[in-house]
């Protein structure tokens, strides 16, 4: 995916021509979404988050760091017993923990249209490493957007629901599309 984008003066931007300094998550344009399969692998449990916020950084080297903030309980499955139970100590736990926090260490493009990106991912208060690489979907001096899919182990976070008929055990794939402006 080309991470280049033509501004109105016909003039080429990359992701290295981002501005240094203070970022903030546009969080009308941006999602994070889910997709798991459920016990046997008959269906698969897909969702979004409906409440996103971020910030991040550029420094002077074109490196970037940042955190993203979801707010748990905005689950959204469009099935309303299914996200209350997503937000039960079986799952999110949001009484407890209202928050999934990615704390990104670097986020570096590295022209091919892509960027490397290392991080913390704390979910039930419990924190792992997690690194993934984001697609440039479109990049400006002022804004970027970054898209990705990444795997999450839900054991790593103890979130592997037992019921009578078996388990929810695994990885979720955890799909993201954030766009950044400058402030």
């Amino acid at each position: 995916m080309a991470e280049n984008t033509t501004d109105p003066a016909g003039t080429s931007t990359t992701a290295a021509d981002l501005a240094t300094g203070h970022w903030v998550l546009d969080p009308a344009t941006s999602s994070v979404g889910f997709r798991h399969k459920s016990i046997w692998g008959l269906v698969t449990v897909k969702g979004t988050f409906t409440t996103v916020s971020g910030e991040g950084e550029i420094d002077a080297d074109g490196r970037g760091h940042g955190t993203l903030v979801v707010d748990a309980a905005s689950v959204d499955t469009k099935k309303q017993k299914l996200d209350t139970h997503l937000r039960s100590a079986d799952f999110f736990e949001v009484e407890i923990y209202p928050t999934i926090t990615f704390s990104a260490d670097s986020i570096v493009a590295d022209g091919s249209g892509c960027a490397q990106v290392s991080g913390q991912l704390t979910v039930r208060g419990k924190t792992r490493p997690l690194t993934f690489t984001a697609q440039v979907a479109a990049a400006s001096p002022t804004d970027v957007t970054l898209t990705g899919e990444v795997g999450v182990d839900r054991n790593d976070f103890e979130m592997a629901w037992k019921n009578p008929g078996g388990s929810m055990r695994g990885i979720a794939t955890v799909t993201l599309k954030t766009r950044f402006t400058q402030v």
